[in-house]
């Protein structure tokens, strides 16, 4: 049995989406490991995340509003950024993400997930010293310096993390999706989703390296601004924010996911009359 989940009107479908349907390719890409995260804080009607909208020249989905995230590189893994999380070894990382040995190691995944968020933001999810997160890079320019340099690969995260004074709490980010992208696309990521929650005054930076445009916004809110077609987004991103609406807080949310069981989602894209649709297998996972 299968689902036929959220369909995107073909006027409404996110450039460079879905345009392998009827031609796959004879042998699908190999997914590349890739990590994403939701940014959430508490709003006065609820939790609010942040949504980024992708650059045109971008590679993958060009235009679409998306959680900030990106491939998962060697350096994630690096003892120099793993030393500073606390509350999250790799051993418990694994057992989370269900990965064995000979897989990405599984630590890498969250703290790529955090670091993307911070090059893509400038939202670092840290402590300081003094237990306080650190400004964002919108509100302190040496915060903004540590990021280019990040970006510029003339530091790497650990490095990053250090010159800012800051740690990583492993219990501030809690897995809560996988997603394989379907087999006829021509870029495929294995990605596992994250969340995580940040101080209400948290400005995100707009780099037009990465992203032309940030928001803050309720999950209900994105949910009827897509569905308006001002607000175009792929299905991962949509059925993640399905899954946020019904939460007061943002704690109420994180809580939710703690230790829950993720499952793996490996969707058929579908042509339907009015548009593509998102096939899920009732055994996926």
């Amino acid at each position: 049995m299968a689902e036929v989940g959220s369909i995107i009107p073909f006027d409404r479908i996110p450039e460079g989406f879905a345009q392998r349907i009827d031609d796959p390719p004879e042998a699908p890409a190999t997914p590349r490991p890739a990590a994403t995260i939701v940014l959430m804080r508490d709003g006065g009607d609820g939790p609010e995340l942040l949504l980024m909208r992708r650059n045109r020249n971008a590679g993958f989905v060009p235009g679409a509003y998306v959680f900030p995230g990106g491939r998962v590189d060697a350096a994630d893994a690096g003892d120099d950024a793993v030393s500073l999380v606390d509350g999250l070894d790799g051993d418990g990382a694994a057992d989370r993400l269900g990965l064995r040995e000979g897989d990405t190691p599984a630590i890498a995944y969250y703290l790529a997930a955090l670091r993307e968020a911070f090059e893509e933001t400038g939202i670092l999810v840290g402590v300081t010293p003094d237990g306080s997160p650190p400004p964002s890079a919108a509100q302190d320019t040496g915060v903004d310096e540590v990021r280019k340099a990040l970006m510029d690969d003339d530091l790497t995260f650990g490095q990053a993390l250090d010159r800012l004074g800051c740690r990583i709490s492993g219990t501030a980010i809690e897995y809560i999706a996988h997603w394989i992208t379907p087999l006829p696309e021509p870029r495929r990521y294995d990605t596992r989703f994250f969340a995580a929650h940040v101080g209400v005054d948290t400005p995100p930076i707009i780099d037009p390296r990465e992203m032309t445009d940030g928001i803050w916004i309720r999950p209900s809110a994105a949910l009827d601004r897509c569905d308006s077609g001002s607000l175009p987004m792929v299905f991962p991103t949509i059925k993640t924010i399905e899954q946020l609406v019904d939460f007061g807080t943002v704690s109420e949310a994180l809580a939710s996911y703690r230790r829950a069981p993720v499952r793996t989602i490996l969707p058929t894209l579908v042509v339907t009359p009015t548009g593509i649709g998102l096939e899920i297998d009732d055994e996926d996972g």
